[in-house]
């Protein structure tokens, strides 16, 4: 059944010969649309109306010759993915190496023969439909990719709420408290920056994943029992062993979802906040004992922002402290509780974290 024109694919044949034009037209016209024209000018007239599938392009042509022809063609984003062949009775093989440079996919010297014309146009109009194939099927993936990595960066999102819910729901206080230190972590992070602390370290760092990775740092906590965890006076020597325990009990079960969870890596921020939260800089910390900067970074970082929230607000233990002796606790601290870094750091933010207490406090 033979195509409509509608079917057809459409190729300009650009040749000064007018010999050329008609044999050139009759071998192709049964398969193609042709458009025949004799000059180079005339071609960029015809395609500010038409973009066809291929060019059949003369060289030696008296106004523009094909060179020049196909460089302009190139040129031009709405043509330069226009196939061009070279017709040319020139058969050295430096015209040709310069044409396939300048962009030309093939060469078709004349006289040329029909069957050969026919069979070279096709094997070319066929390797750039396979090619555009290519590229849409590439696009597609690209954007079966993005979809995969917007449902995965979900996932984490939703994983990491969820957790910091089951924290956040275990009293009133903690939930502000986990709200509290996730900002002062972030004017932290943000100083580090600024004053290009620790650069090589936050080179690296997704900030929004250890400010999500933060709110879980007393999820071990949801594994103490009220009496302790409440306990409106001093706890005894055992109920403090028991407390302590959730930086490790908090760290297994982040490492449990880790094992068996596939792309869970990005807990591992998670597991330093749980675990080292309660380490010291002169190593008198728990549960590890770690010292200076074997404790890594965000345990360092969530120390500071934990005891200055343990302060600054009412515990079942004791009355907040005002911001100002609170600063001073964490002063005193530098070099033995705290990295003296960044206690010299926390000294030129501390009225963010008394802006952020307040912020919180009020709803704000």
């Amino acid at each position: 059944m033979a195509k409509t024109n509608e079917e057809k694919q459409t190729i300009i044949l650009v040749d000064d010969n007018l010999t050329n034009l008609i044999i050139g037209e009759n071998v192709l016209s049964d398969v193609y649309n042709v458009i025949t024209l004799n000059s180079g000018i005339r071609l960029f007239v015809m395609l500010t109306k038409i973009i066809p599938d291929l060019i059949l392009l003369d060289i030696e042509m008296p106004d523009i010759d094909g060179y020049d022809v196909i460089r302009l063609l190139k040129a031009n984003p709405k043509t330069a993915d226009v196939p061009v062949i070279f017709l040319t009775s020139l058969s050295d093989e430096g015209t040709e190496y310069h044409g396939l440079s300048l962009g030309a996919i093939d060469y078709i010297a004349k006289p040329f023969s029909p069957p050969l014309l026919l069979k070279r146009i096709e094997l070319h109009l066929l390797l750039q439909a396979q090619k555009r194939e290519l590229v849409l099927i590439n696009n597609n993936l690209e954007s079966i990719v993005e979809e995969k990595t917007r449902t995965v960066v979900d996932l984490k999102n939703i994983l990491l709420s969820t957790m910091a819910e089951l924290v956040e729901h275990r009293d009133e206080i903690t939930g502000g408290h986990i709200e509290r230190t996730r900002r002062y972590i972030k004017v932290l992070m943000a100083g580090m920056r600024e004053h290009d602390i620790y650069q090589d370290e936050m080179s690296a760092v997704d900030e929004d994943l250890v400010l999500q990775s933060s709110q879980l740092h007393d999820l071990g906590k949801i594994s103490i029992s009220d009496s302790i965890l409440f306990k409106p006076g001093k706890l005894t020597t055992e109920e403090f062993e028991e407390i302590k325990k959730h930086t490790t009990f908090g760290g297994k079960i982040i490492s449990r979802i880790i094992e068996k969870t596939p792309d869970s890596d990005f807990l591992q921020y998670a597991k330093i906040f749980a675990e080292t939260h309660h380490e010291k800089w002169d190593g008198s910390g728990y549960p590890y004992g770690l010292k200076g900067e074997e404790i890594p970074l965000f345990g360092r970082l969530m120390a500071i922002a934990d005891v200055y929230d343990a302060l600054v607000t009412d515990r079942p233990y004791k009355a907040a402290f005002p911001h100002s002796k609170a600063v001073q606790i964490i002063l005193e601290g530098r070099g033995q509780h705290f990295d003296p870094i960044l206690v010299d750091l926390f000294m030129k933010v501390h009225q963010q974290f008394e802006r952020v207490a307040n912020e919180v406090e009020t709803g704000v």
